[in-house]
């Protein structure tokens, strides 16, 4: 059903156990790839593995792929690249890089999407810094998530946090509510105004999915019409979670092994993902 006069599609209950069922499936990808070593692979390497996962193992289907013409099952988006990266063959990931892999997964009709900031073999203290606050930025996004608050109180508080840390927040590209639809309303942007925006209510499911940057937070138009670099060259990451929104606060559909039933955000030069 819908919200009145919003374009708002609300879930009921049943609807949001579905696609907490392609969220889990969808936080499993992310498991499988926590245990590999991704230095010197391509990224098309990296879609290959996650395509065949997703489709043979879990029996579900990429949802990036095919939509808007896109031809593959992730977006890799590596160092400066903001989003929509293309995997290919020769992007190849080299110790001390930082890659984005975005993810989407369809299951009886419903679609989960998720991304995660890998931190590629051992990587600078800046990166691992940069890293590690747009995960907490998600997270402070997340947290304002309640019946009764607004878009613009999650755009507010991960804006505030990113600022106390020195970083941009890309305006371009922002999170979207989801379901049977990749894309549904509302727009969720990654700054605002307390109390500015759509509020929220119980069935309300959607992303959030913060892009940060080291320097300026200007972007360049995509040269081959996907991926989005920063202007001045910069780092940039991203993590993006799909959320419901319950009679007493949040849930998260995507909600990864490691994070727990709340949020830990580990990052050592030992480690391959956070």
């Amino acid at each position: 059903m819908s919200g009145p006069m919003s374009g708002i599609i609300l879930k009921t209950p049943e609807q949001i156990e579905a696609m907490a069922v392609a969220g889990r499936l969808l936080a499993g990808v992310f498991t499988l790839l926590d245990g590999l070593d991704l230095t010197g692979k391509s990224t098309l390497w990296v879609n290959d593995l996650v395509e065949d996962h997703i489709t043979r193992t879990l029996q579900a289907r990429p949802a990036s792929k095919g939509q808007y013409g896109f031809a593959y099952a992730l977006n890799a988006s590596r160092n400066e690249v903001v989003c929509h990266g293309v995997p290919a063959a020769d992007d190849i990931l080299l110790d001390g890089d930082i890659v984005n892999l975005d993810i989407t997964l369809e299951k009886n009709g419903w679609i989960a999407d998720s991304s995660k900031t890998y931190c590629i073999g051992t990587v600078s203290p800046a990166a691992r810094r940069l890293v590690k606050v747009t995960q907490d930025a998600l997270w402070q996004g997340i947290r304002a998530v309640r019946p009764g608050a607004t878009v613009g109180d999650i755009g507010n508080a991960i804006q505030r946090h990113a600022r106390l840390h020195g970083y941009g927040v890309v305006r371009e590209y922002c999170g979207h509510g989801i379901g049977e639809q990749m894309h549904e309303e509302p727009h969720i942007l990654h700054f605002g105004r307390p109390g500015s925006g759509p509020r929220l209510e119980p069935g309300m499911v959607f992303t959030i999915e913060p892009m940060l940057t080291q320097g300026s937070a200007r972007v360049l138009p995509p040269e081959d019409g996907w991926a989005v670099r920063t202007r001045d060259g910069k780092l940039s990451a991203q993590f993006e979670h799909t959320v419901a929104v319950t009679a007493d606060g949040v849930r998260v559909l995507t909600l990864r092994p490691e994070e727990g039933a709340r949020y830990s955000a580990p990052c050592t030069p030992a480690e391959n993902g956070l």
